[in-house]
Parts: structure tokens; sequence; C-alpha cells
């Protein structure tokens, strides 16, 4: 999978078209545009109409676009997807997968989108966490569209009757077995939302602890998240120095047959040089998604 950068995923109601306006200028690297729980019921079809209108109006640069649809069961799952298919966003985030057949009853229903449109499952119920491993491995047909799994806690805390506390002592299997999916079937995989948009401070250390846990970045419910997840999710200047280090190290031509070189003092291998590739690759794509959203 090509690095894109996944840091900050912004969650925005399609019945605010105040929001779908405001969406071209925030620098969040992608916009899912819902249809599902920000949405009442007679409000769908109108908010449906308005962010396929939006897609087609365009302007918003490099970021990410996604429809979060209602799911596949619901009165309003396939009307979604099939406006989805015709609009054609970068992915569209279909909730409540509990298993493999999920995700591939919302890809036979987008067999017209473009080939671009790709599929994000949101794991947020018990059956999810279960069959975490299985609903990745799909990822390797075509035909899935499947690219990233997203966390669905507050959901996933009603149905487990699980208490999300500060720390999220109680979800950290869950947060594990997620990221371990994911990874073993390369996918990315994305941490869920934080609910007190008032205390930054804690969103910040909720933020470090899904990098941490190996998450490529976390979705949001508010605008005023957006800047310290960005930060947090990116390479920092150290970092970067690092792996230029790393990279330019195994480059040598005295170090080209060497699987173990001495850096400073610390043991570096051959999966450091893959990992430094992948920071600057991030990087670097973080550089160019900043020049194209204005």
């Amino acid at each position: 999978m090509v690095a894109r950068p996944r840091r900050s995923a912004l969650y925005l109601p399609g019945s605010n078209p105040k929001a779908l306006a405001k969406a071209r200028e925030l620098p969040a690297d992608a916009i899912i545009f819902d249809l599902e729980d920000s949405v009442a019921p007679d409000a769908k079809p109108d908010a449906r109409e308005r962010i396929v209108a939006a897609l087609k109006e365009g302007g918003f640069g490099g970021r990410e676009l996604l429809i979060r649809v209602n799911g596949v069961h619901t009165p309003w799952g396939e009307a979604d997807l099939e406006a989805a298919a015709a609009a054609g966003p970068d992915g569209v985030l279909l909730p409540k997968v509990d298993s493999p057949g999920t995700v591939m009853h919302a890809a036979r229903l987008l067999r017209a989108a473009p080939e671009n449109t790709r599929l994000w499952a949101m794991m947020e119920t018990p059956n999810a966490m279960l069959n975490a491993a299985a609903i990745a491995s799909i990822a390797a047909d075509p035909a899935s569209r499947l690219e990233a799994l997203v966390l669905g806690l507050n959901d996933l805390a009603k149905e487990t009757r699980a208490r999300l506390t500060p720390g999220r002592a109680a979800f950290t299997p869950w947060l594990a077995t997620c990221v371990a999916a994911a990874r073993a079937h390369g996918c990315d995989v994305i941490d869920g939302v934080y609910n007190d948009i008032r205390d930054l401070d804690g969103f910040r250390a909720e933020c470090l602890q899904g990098l941490e846990f190996g998450f490529d970045g976390k979705t949001l419910i508010h605008p005023s998240q957006i800047d310290i997840c960005n930060e947090t999710f990116a390479p920092t200047a150290a970092e970067i120095a690092q792996a230029k280090a790393v990279i330019a190290a195994f480059d040598l031509p005295e170090n080209q047959a060497k699987g173990v070189l001495q850096i400073d003092g610390r043991m570096v291998e051959l999966l450091h040089q893959q990992m430094a590739k992948r920071t600057l690759a991030i990087a670097d794509a973080i550089a160019a998604l900043h020049d194209t959203k204005a």
C-alpha cells in the first residue's frame, strides 16, 4: 500500500451545509461526510443529496474524502451506497461491520464505483472484535475494496457495557487486536473519537496512546482537535533525521552486503531501514498534502 497520511479523519454531518462548505478549509487529512449517526432519519435523503453535490462541486484540495453510509441492512443503506458509487469519493466508511460478509455485500453494491473508491470498515461491535482478523484478511481480495479499519468505541462501549474511561483500560485488548489484524493483512487502522472536545489535554494524551498502539491516525468530532492530532501522528524532526541517517548508512558501498550496522551506538537492522523508508514516505506525503490543501 502506498503511504498516505491519515493522521486526522474528521466526521462532518451531511445534513449541515455550513459544515460541508467549511471542510474545504480545514487541515484534516481526511473528511468523513456522515450519513449515519449525526443525521436524523427524516434528514438522511436530503443529506445524501447535499454530500453528492459537494463532492461534484469539488474544491477540497488533497484531502481524502469519504462518505459514512448507513448500514446495508437499514432502510437507507443501499441508496447510500448507490449514491456513493455514482459520486466516486476516495472511500466509503461502512458501519457495523460484523464479518467479512458485511464488507463483501457492500463491495457488491459499489461495483459501479471508480476503482479508487475504497472501503473502510468500522469496528464497533463485539462480533467485529471476535472476527477482526477475518475481516481484515479479505483486503487480499481486490473485489473487497477494503483498505482500512476504523474503531468505533462509543458503539463498542454500548454493546459490551465496558466503561470508556480515561486511559481506556477496558478497551486496550480490542485496540491491540484491531491493530494486529490490520497490520497482518496490509490495512491501515484509525483510532476512535475522543468525546470531550473541551479537554484538549486529555485528547492529546489519547492521541499519544493511539500512536503508541500503532494506529495511523484518529477520527475526530470537532475541528479544534485537528492540529493536535496532525502533530501527534506526524513524524518528528528527530525521527526524520534518524530515518535519513539509517538509510544513508545502509546505502554506503561498504555496507551494501550488511544486515546489521551500528549507528550512534545503536544496533540497526534491515528492518529499521524499511521503517525509515516508510517514515520518510509519510513525511513527504504530509508535505505534499499540505501544498495541495489550499
